[in-house]
């Protein structure tokens, strides 16, 4: 069986594919210092079915893109967006992050949640820059060491699946490098993970078990998420996600 297409049978009924919640969002668009006396236009990229875009379409005065390379998660995001009376506000673009069809400075804010991971960090940051307009705020989500020092097997694990894994001083070094002047930074609180993903995402995984007794790879991909969340649980104090605040200089 097609794995892309089993990942998105398992994550498409979630409301988050990845760590978040509505009181992270808030707390990032306070940090942002997001202008709600004029009408924004944001882009949310990576935005999977469309969580924060919906957020955000609800709390602001804003025209918001929703950019997703999945067309079954920007067809969930579209029939949430109508539920919830935004889709007014929210348009939606199937296009690869790495490809972007935009015009530069197009958008006072880039909003991208659990998702740059797809480009690297500093090769998504550095090419989303020409997108923003002057003083136009970048907010993202990446995850981060807490430490700089940690177990070998968390360590192991993630270096594994993500060589490009750092510390939040290196990742706000990044930003700077790439032009932009890093305005906050915090990690995500542990109900994000649980209450928000990994209790949602093991339902999930569950019922497409069910489902898929006799496949080879829903056994694979059931194991893999498995031990992901067991190892988070284990090491939470030692990775997370963290929100990255910053300006385009």
């Amino acid at each position: 069986m097609d794995e892309l297409k089993l990942l998105v049978e398992l994550y498409r009924p979630m409301s988050r594919q990845g760590p978040g919640s509505h009181r992270t969002l808030e707390r990032a668009v306070d940090l942002a210092g997001l202008d709600c006396s004029r009408r924004l236009r944001i882009a949310d990229i990576g935005c999977g079915t469309g969580a924060a875009s919906i957020e955000l379409a609800g709390r602001l005065d804003a025209e918001i893109v929703a950019v997703d390379s999945l067309s079954p998660f920007l067809d969930e995001l579209n029939e949430r967006a109508q539920a919830a009376g935004v889709d007014g506000a929210i348009t939606m673009l199937e296009a690869s992050m790495e490809d972007l069809p935009f015009e530069n400075g197009q958008f006072d804010v880039i909003w991208s949640e659990g998702a740059v991971y797809n480009m690297g960090f500093a090769a998504g940051v550095s090419a989303w820059l020409r997108l923003l307009k002057p003083e136009g705020v970048l907010v993202v989500s990446e995850i981060t060491w807490l430490t700089a020092d940690r177990p070998a097997e968390i360590d192991d694990f993630w270096t594994g699946e993500y060589p490009e894994i750092d510390v939040a001083s290196a990742k706000i070094a990044q930003l700077e490098n790439a032009g932009y002047s890093p305005r906050g930074y915090f990690t995500l609180p542990e109900p994000d993970w649980e209450e928000e993903f990994y209790e949602p995402l093991e339902v999930q995984l569950a019922e497409l078990a069910d489902r898929h007794q006799e496949s080879a790879t829903v056994s694979e991909i059931v194991e893999s998420q498995r031990r992901e969340i067991a190892l988070q649980r284990r090491y939470r104090d030692y990775v997370s996600y963290g929100m990255y605040v910053a300006t385009a200089a």
